[in-house]
């Protein structure tokens, strides 16, 4: 029989996280859908909302910035995504060594992740800078001219993405979790059979923490289509719109040019395009991604 008594109080309990999740999620994402088909400029209050129905799709289709943005944040995310994948498994294998010191390595790969987005920013402004950018005095070192970073279409979205790889210690710590959990007589039953560390890497290592590298890709592929914060400090989405990704074009659209309506549309469009990529690696994980208790329900 059911304690009516500690069900009332678990759901006392819940009730501050269920009202959080109304007023502050689904509250907001529902006004967003309604702002999706209206026009509001946000300063007159919300008794100025106009329905416009599809109008605010209907712009997009016209509207050179937004393919733009498109263009660059998939490029960003087609690029980083698996880079920043194979450089944090690397490391992580790097670190799952049992080397004396190693915990002082790991703290040095996962200290950078934890600098706020805005201070580490302005630290590589400093850093791609032209002049006195340590990044161009150590190719200077060898001989070398370094660019404009930052300042030249060319060069700039690429440095975004390599500024980047200096903040994947959150992606290399559960990378070495999941290497930590690879049971030790898998190696060594390899080890017998002969098995080099290639056929070890890619047939024990791989397989065994293939569900770490599936629930990696799905943060890295939402990360990487939200990129904004790094872009609206150091570039603006400059220069000539090089750096313009889809989240910073929203923002600009919505407290800048103050089309709430129009960027709310916007907002939803990249809320599809994340959901579609997110199913697609969900859908094809059943080829790739290998669970423990597989074999034993076949």
């Amino acid at each position: 029989m059911r304690n009516s008594k500690s069900e009332r109080a678990g759901y006392w309990f819940i009730m501050p996280w269920f009202v959080g999740l109304l007023l502050f999620t689904i509250g907001p994402m529902l006004f967003s859908l309604l702002l999706a088909f209206s026009k509001w400029d946000i300063i007159t209050g919300v008794k100025s909302i106009e329905w416009v129905g599809l109008d605010n799709f209907k712009t997009m289709f016209h509207d050179e910035l937004f393919y733009q943005s498109l263009k660059v944040t998939f490029i960003f995310a087609l690029v980083s995504v698996p880079l920043y994948q194979a450089a944090s498994l690397l490391i992580a294998l790097m670190l799952n060594m049992r080397n004396k010191g190693m915990k002082f390595f790991r703290l040095i790969y996962f200290m950078p992740s934890v600098i706020p987005a805005v201070a580490a920013s302005m630290m590589w402004i400093m850093i791609f800078n032209p002049e006195y950018g340590i990044l161009n005095r150590a190719l200077a070192f060898f001989g070398v001219q370094g660019p404009a970073w930052l300042q030249d279409p060319s060069y700039a979205l690429g440095a975004l993405i390599v500024m980047g790889l200096w903040g994947i210690g959150n992606t290399i710590i559960i990378y070495l979790s999941g290497l930590q959990g690879v049971p030790e007589e898998l190696y060594e039953a390899a080890n017998l059979d002969g098995a080099g560390p290639f056929q070890r890497f890619f047939n024990i290592t791989l397989p065994m923490i293939s569900p770490t590298v599936f629930f990696n890709v799905i943060m890295g592929i939402i990360g990487g289509f939200q990129y904004f914060t790094q872009a609206f400090v150091m570039t603006n989405g400059g220069p000539l719109n090089s750096t313009l990704f889809y989240n910073l074009y929203l923002y600009n659209k919505a407290f800048t040019d103050f089309e709430m309506g129009y960027a709310s549309a916007l907002s939803w469009v990249l809320f599809i395009i994340i959901l579609a990529f997110t199913l697609l690696v969900i859908r094809s994980s059943s080829m790739w991604v290998y669970y423990q208790g597989d074999n034993e329900k076949d």
